[in-house]
């Protein structure tokens, strides 16, 4: 981040532990300035551990497994030692600075995440990722690698829908109708995904899982297979719609469209 960004600007956060964790709060003008920032590129907001970003409520809550309390308090001082972290201004709340402090701003903002993950990937890229729609049509990208570091960053919405298209598996479109043997292809595909979208609510930095819908992206034998569950039978996947590259960007465009406002 350069001097002119709003990097060092504290964003107030219910504490680690605290029973009832408060919301964030946002110093003025903040989600304006990051916004134009994006607009004019990306906004890269740095990497973390998974205990780093729950020590300060900065990833969705039903997400992750919470670390261990030992775990937790070293990702805690580890932070304090970086001046990320500070003393609030009551005993539950901590002021989180820098661009961790944006990323915990932007990630409470959210009310959908879209959560990929995928088989078949190779060293030194990301086998998760997380993205989450913003009400300025930019998103927060969560890449989640083997050795569990968060790489953070804020995009616009074009842009961060291309990256993860350019992720996900690859192939021309499958032929044939809506019946398929989903076991055999994911057993045998080349590489596969499985993208989950997720509406939900928050109470504070708590969050609250709402209505989730799935699409598995499959390539076998050169082919990309789009699978969602059976609305019939929904233990069962079937294939739908317009298959391929073409089919996976309208499909995934169509279910972040429903992102509601924060």
């Amino acid at each position: 981040m350069t001097d002119e960004q709003p990097s060092n600007e504290p964003a107030s956060s219910g504490g680690p532990g605290s029973s009832s964790p408060g919301e964030a709060t946002l110093p003025s003008g903040l989600v304006s300035a990051v916004v134009h920032l994006v607009n004019t590129g990306p906004v890269l907001l740095g990497a973390y551990t998974i205990a780093e970003l729950i020590a300060v409520d900065a990833i969705v809550d039903f997400l992750e497994a919470r670390p261990s309390d030992e775990v937790l308090a070293e990702a805690v001082r580890s932070l304090a030692a970086r001046e990320l972290l500070l003393a609030g201004s009551t005993s539950d709340q901590v002021q989180v600075r820098g661009d961790l402090g944006i990323a915990v701003a932007f990630q409470q903002r959210a009310r959908m995440v879209l959560d990929a993950r995928a088989t078949g990937t190779s060293e030194g890229e990301p086998w998760r990722i997380l993205l989450l729609p913003q009400p300025e049509r930019i998103c927060m990208i969560v890449r989640i690698d083997a050795l569990g570091v968060h790489q953070i960053g804020l995009y616009t919405f074009d842009n961060a829908l291309q990256m993860l298209l350019d992720w996900l598996p690859k192939g021309s479109a499958a032929e044939g109708g809506r019946e398929v043997d989903a076991d055999a292809l994911l057993s045998g595909s080349e590489r596969s995904a499985l993208v989950t979208v997720t509406q939900y609510t928050a109470e504070g930095s708590a969050e609250i899982a709402g209505e989730s819908t799935d699409l598995v992206v499959v390539r076998h034998d050169g082919r990309l297979h789009l699978l969602t569950r059976d609305p019939e039978s929904p233990e069962r996947l079937v294939r739908t719609g317009e298959q391929g590259r073409d089919g996976a960007r309208h499909r995934i465009t169509q279910l972040l469209a429903k992102a509601p406002a924060a």
